[in-house]
């Protein structure tokens, strides 16, 4: 390490050692990093270089980006500039800021980084606010560094990916501190939690999630009103740019119709009793024999086809809305049936074929890229798609081996059971359960938020594996901040230490004086010890020091009378 020069008498005393060789001092600083992560968080770094090279191995093997069938939708709307009313589009938004790259390697390295920032932000926040053992730490951060379903969701041009992000980052912010943000990063996570919401429709009302546990924790007013209020202004913002466009202040017109499909699949006129202008969303098919949810959305059988001009602009949203609404009030016994049923998929302990093989497929590393469907054709120049548009070229995946084969393997047997998932979420609750008089403890929020994107989706719409992702390292974390120090949870698992390390000792002790113990043999005129030395009675005493040979219980002050 090299020694700083001793400043000289003109130089204040008070000046830092840093500021006399600025040059030389910014490496100095960085080996010192270097060296003080490798020493403290050395289990983390080993893990983490490898979940860095899988996704080096995908991109190199799937240049440079895998196709869903959203992924056209997005690209579409970042070309024409226009948002989506099938869903919110901030994600073409981001997209049409990296269109200048034309580049689909830009936006996937981008994710693959914001996946690891994530394992890294789970690690750094238990490590640093909760004092978790660095391989518990380090535990927590493992799925979402290596399951190969998120590898592959950070490769897909698609949102879950920067949602993810920017929710983790506004968790990790709000409990950073043990004394509570300030109101200016309240602000910001208000803001993150803004991009959450025009990211991803389940990201509104994870502001609900926030702002009740903010409440909760009796949070200053104002710290409250900063978050919410700074999340309302992208919020607002899409809104009015959607109504300019669409006709409508909302952040998409399908809302109704996603809400629509969710009851399909129990709903019956005969039990609901619709108006006259609702009479045509109802379906003559059994509820026992009728196809998943989104099929009443995607297929030509869908009710919704047959009012033009689009199922997805406001009056057939309205409509499919308000019928939705009133299956859901004169069945109540259905719709939770069919909730806690897309709910339970997830916690399978293999993944089935879901919805139908074609869906299915793309959420694999594939043999082949996925071809652009024939819904994207577009005349722009010399392209014939929007997605050769955006990056003005071929646009189809090129699969190189041996790359592709490396990871394609590793997704298929290294991926988080749903089984595993349940597990995690349920000690999780289990700690929430025992902090009862905190109000479930600081692990209450990214336990919620995990629970809320699994739930809200199955109640709104349908389960999709997509969407398991995500909830995964919130659910990691809460589990770990359930049980940690200080906590109710940590407090019942240390006595639990204690109460098996004390067993062993009495165990080991025991054991111990029982081996200590003289065995004593028969000898005349009483019991012969090995000493030979008879003691009173007619037996020879063991040949302990007096004090010793005394009873635990025995007051050595009163030794002869003990004796007598």
């Amino acid at each position: 390490m090299r020694v700083m020069p001793e400043a000289t008498s003109r130089a204040p005393s008070g000046r830092r050692a840093w500021s006399v060789r600025p040059s030389g001092s910014r490496a100095a600083r960085l080996r010192s990093l270097t060296a003080r992560v490798w020493s403290q968080h050395r289990l983390f770094v080993i893990v983490f270089i490898p979940a860095l090279l899988l996704r080096a191995d995908a991109e190199l093997g799937y240049r440079w980006q895998s196709w869903f069938n959203d992924s056209f939708e997005y690209i579409a709307n970042t070309v024409r500039l226009t948002l989506d009313p099938t869903r919110v589009s901030g994600y073409s938004v981001w997209l049409k800021f990296l269109q200048p790259f034309h580049s689909y390697a830009v936006i996937t390295i981008l994710q693959h980084l914001m996946g690891l920032a994530v394992g890294v932000m789970v690690y750094a926040l238990l490590r640093h606010r909760y004092q978790a053992p660095a391989w518990l730490a380090t535990l927590a951060a493992v799925p979402v560094l290596y399951d190969g379903f998120e590898i592959q969701l950070e490769h897909l041009i698609l949102s879950d990916t920067m949602f993810l992000f920017a929710v983790m980052l506004a968790t990790t912010l709000l409990l950073w501190d043990p004394a509570g943000p300030s109101t200016g990063r309240c602000a910001l996570i208000g803001a993150l939690l803004g991009l959450g919401a025009v990211l991803r429709s389940i990201g509104l009302p994870l502001l609900a999630v926030f702002a009740v546990y903010m409440i909760i924790h009796r949070f200053g007013w104002r710290k409250i009103a900063a978050t919410v209020v700074v999340c309302l202004i992208p919020v607002f913002g899409y809104a009015g740019a959607f109504d300019l466009e669409h006709g409508q202040f909302a952040m998409s017109d399908a809302t109704g119709v996603f809400l629509y499909s969710r009851v399909m699949t129990f709903a019956e006129c005969s039990k609901i009793h619709p108006p006259a202008d609702e009479l045509f969303l109802c379906s003559t098919v059994p509820p026992d024999q009728r196809p998943i949810a989104q099929a009443y959305i995607w297929t030509p059988a869908s009710p919704l086809d047959r009012m033009p001009p689009s199922k997805f602009s406001p009056v057939p949203n309205q409509l499919a809305e308000d019928f939705a609404i009133r299956a859901i009030e004169a069945q109540p016994l259905g719709y939770a049936r069919a909730v806690l049923h897309d709910t339970w998929m997830v916690f399978g302990w293999n993944r089935i074929v879901f919805p139908q093989a074609a869906t299915y497929d793309e959420y694999l590393f594939g043999n082949h890229s996925l071809a652009v469907p024939a819904w994207d054709a577009a005349h722009l120049g010399r392209y014939t798609s929007y997605a050769a548009a955006y990056v003005q070229g071929d646009p189809l995946t090129q699969v190189v081996n041996p790359f592709a084969i490396i990871i394609r393997i590793w997704q298929r047997y290294v991926w988080l059971p749903g089984t595993v998932y349940g597990l995690i979420l349920l000690a999780g609750l289990g700690g929430i359960v025992l902090a009862w008089r905190r109000l479930g403890g600081e692990a209450l929020l990214p336990w919620t938020v995990s629970f809320a994107m699994i739930v809200i989706p199955a109640a709104t719409a349908e389960f999709d594996y997509r969407y398991v992702l995500p909830a995964v390292p919130f659910a990691c974390l809460a589990a770990v901040m359930a049980f940690s120090r200080g906590t109710a949870g940590g407090e019942r698992l240390r006595r639990l230490a204690n109460g098996i390390g004390g067993h062993r000792d009495i165990a080991a002790g025991t054991a111990s004086v029982r081996s200590a113990e003289p065995v004593s043999v028969p000898g005349p005129g009483g019991v012969r010890g090995p000493d030979g030395v008879t003691g009173p009675g007619g037996a020879r005493g063991a040949g302990r020091p007096a004090a010793a040979a005394a009873d635990p219980g025995d007051d050595e002050r009163d030794l002869p009378a003990d004796g007598g």
